[in-house]
């Protein structure tokens, strides 16, 4: 019966884990692809800009 609730403990213990690893993967995949889309966005800004200036 002991081994049982170790085993019990182990696999919360390995779910925490798994639980904590992907919200931490979804936050950073969700943080870079808003911070990339800002980033072209400021990108094609600039690119237009000096289209505009050699015209």
């Amino acid at each position: 019966m002991y081994v049982a609730e170790i085993n019990l403990g182990e696999h919360w213990f390995w779910a925490l884990l798994l639980a904590a690893c992907l919200v931490w993967y979804s936050t950073v995949t969700i943080y870079v692809a808003i911070r990339g889309a800002f980033d072209i966005k400021h990108m094609l800004a600039r690119l237009a800009a000096m289209r505009d200036q050699e015209q």
